[in-house]
């Protein structure tokens, strides 16, 4: 079978993948660009199984790529979402103290939102708490009014409808994994369980199989990926009166995560969580999942271990909220204590690809690395949905100089 010939590939087809080869298109709608997912549909994995947040920008450090490309990101994301007509509501969500030891960090959470640009937030009081959700019980907190909600997975659809309609010889292949790479003159040869394809450049998008295809492919990382599983609980009928639309906690300066908090779903519901448990199966999203080879890979990297010998007591703690009801309650009860176990019912679970150095530190920012002709992104945690059209922004500017494009 001849291989298909294009001047770009994109492996991956969740936001991040579909955004980089659209914005690309954009800017250079000559060049014929395809798209490979593994999956049957786009945004399978992370895009379609995260919390459905169109965040802010508030947590981020300024002057960090995540804050520059989430309220980057967030305002062309609306803007799209309204010209395309994608399901979103700016419904704004509080950021909750309770207690006072959490109250340096929310100030400090308020006034990274403020180096960030990010707008129509304040300081509000327990009694402004209140008004806005009747349920919740704090004793100081943050607005933020530009945060919402939106169908991710109707986002991405949109995007790779986008691709193949407006730009000639552009395609999304799914049901297509690259599984080897083979160099030849100065192309690369994609070897997928379909045919084989070549190209003139090479992009991946690969979330959670990230670190694997840059080692496949011979630009390799020095760091490797680490699955956490997020559980979630539904509200019950008898539940969802007592949250409006997004409640979260002031997030432990420790981790890498925002703490289990409340979310209006744009289709309908209110979720609560996620935790965040190391999991054997990278697209493992039952509390069993098991798979031998990605066991193997996490514990055979040194940095697996460092990072469990430093955070073991905060694995614990997510693992008990993972098998057990009564203490995933107790914690979402600090934001509303009125919540019976009545209120919440076990829902959905999805992984977050999180990056580990070798020193067993989780990397933080955004991670995108080119050499030759391919370009990598190697950690695009949350908030990289949010983000997508900005990171796309940022590809396709890096692609330009690194491929020299014209």
């Amino acid at each position: 079978m001849d291989r298909l010939s294009f001047d770009i590939i994109v492996i991956g087809g969740g936001c991040v993948g579909l955004a980089t080869a659209y914005k690309i298109n954009t800017r250079y709608p000559h060049l014929k660009i395809a798209v490979l997912e593994k999956e049957n549909r786009v945004s399978a994995h992370q895009t379609g199984r995260n919390s459905g947040v169109i965040h802010s920008g508030i947590y981020y450090k300024p002057g960090s790529y995540k804050a520059r490309n989430c309220v980057d990101g967030r305002r062309e994301l609306v803007a799209f979402a309204k010209e395309y007509h994608i399901h979103h509501d700016i419904c704004g969500k509080v950021i909750v103290a309770t207690r006072e030891e959490e109250l340096a960090h929310m100030n400090k959470v308020y006034q990274n939102g403020i180096a960030n640009g990010v707008e129509d937030t304040r300081l509000i009081t327990a009694a402004e708490i209140k008004e806005i959700e009747p349920y919740c019980e704090g004793i100081a907190g943050i607005w933020v009014g530009c945060t919402g909600i939106i169908d991710y997975v109707g986002f991405t659809e949109k995007l790779a409808e986008l691709l193949e309609r407006q730009y000639e010889g552009s395609k999304v292949f799914l049901n297509t994994e690259a599984r080897d790479f083979l160099k030849e003159d100065g192309k690369t040869i994609i070897k997928t369980n379909q045919r084989d394809f070549e190209a003139k450049y090479l992009i991946a998008c690969a979330g959670l199989q990230s670190d694997r295809i840059a080692q496949k492919e011979g630009t390799g990382t020095d760091t490797a990926i680490v699955g956490f599983r997020g559980d979630y609980y539904d509200l019950s009928e008898t539940g969802r009166k007592k949250v409006r639309n997004l409640i979260y906690p002031v997030p432990d300066p420790q981790f890498p995560f925002l703490g289990v908090h409340f979310t209006r779903m744009i289709n309908g519901g209110v979720e609560c969580g996620p935790n965040a448990v190391f999991v054997f199966k990278r697209e493992g999203y039952s509390k069993t999942a098991f798979s031998l080879k990605d066991t193997a890979d996490a514990f055979s990297y040194g940095g697996t271990w460092k990072f469990f010998a430093r955070h073991w007591r905060f694995g614990l703690d997510e693992y008990r909220g993972a098998f057990s009801k009564s203490y995933f309650l107790k914690r979402l009860q600090k934001l509303i204590p009125s919540l019976t176990a009545a209120d919440i019912v076990p829902g959905r679970a999805g992984v977050r690809a999180m990056a580990l150095s070798q020193e067993g530190r989780m990397i933080d920012d955004f991670k995108i690395e080119a050499r030759d002709n391919a370009i990598h992104v190697l950690n695009a945690p949350s908030p990289a949905a949010t983000a997508a059209l900005a990171i796309g922004n940022a590809i396709q500017e890096m692609a330009g100089k690194q491929f020299r494009l014209a």
